[in-house]
C-alpha cells in the first residue's frame, strides 16, 4: 500500500505533472526542466527524486549531466500515468513548452559554435 501511496504522492503536485507532461516527449537533462519550468535546480531536483522515488521516471547519467524519461516499464505505472497526464491539457504547459524550445534552440546553437573532440556536450556548456 505504501507504493501505491507513493505513486498518487508524487501526481498530487502540479509542478510534478508539469515534469511528466514536458518528458511525455522524450528524454530531458536536468537543465532543460529547469529552463522550461523557470525554476531553480535544487527545486527541479526535489520534484524529480520524488517521481523517481515513485517509479514514475528513470535516470540516465552521461558525463556531469543526468537526462531523465518516464519510466514505462511497469504496467500499472504507465496506465496511471497515461491515465493522468491525458487530463493534462498541452495548453496548461505551453508556457513551460515555448521556453523549452527556445533553450533547446539555444543549446543547439551554442553546442554547433565549438567542437570538442571526444567530449559530450549539454546545457551549451
Amino acid at each position: 500500500m505504501d507504493n501505491v501511496l507513493t505513486i498518487f504522492k508524487a501526481l498530487s503536485d502540479e509542478t510534478r505533472l508539469r515534469i511528466l507532461k514536458l518528458l511525455e516527449n522524450g528524454e530531458l537533462c536536468v537543465c532543460d526542466i529547469v529552463a522550461a519550468l523557470d525554476m531553480i535546480q535544487p527545486k527541479v531536483s526535489f520534484h524529480l527524486a520524488v517521481l523517481k522515488e515513485a517509479g514514475l521516471i528513470k535516470d540516465r547519467k552521461q558525463g556531469k549531466w543526468v537526462h531523465y524519461s518516464i519510466d514505462d516499464a511497469d504496467m500499472f505505472r504507465r496506465f496511471l500515468l497515461l491515465s493522468t497526464l491525458e487530463r493534462v491539457s498541452s495548453e496548461d504547459i505551453m508556457e513551460d513548452s515555448e521556453r523549452l524550445a527556445e533553450f533547446l534552440k539555444e543549446k543547439n546553437r551554442k553546442a554547433n559554435v565549438v567542437s570538442i573532440r571526444n567530449k559530450t556536450i549539454c546545457c551549451g556548456r
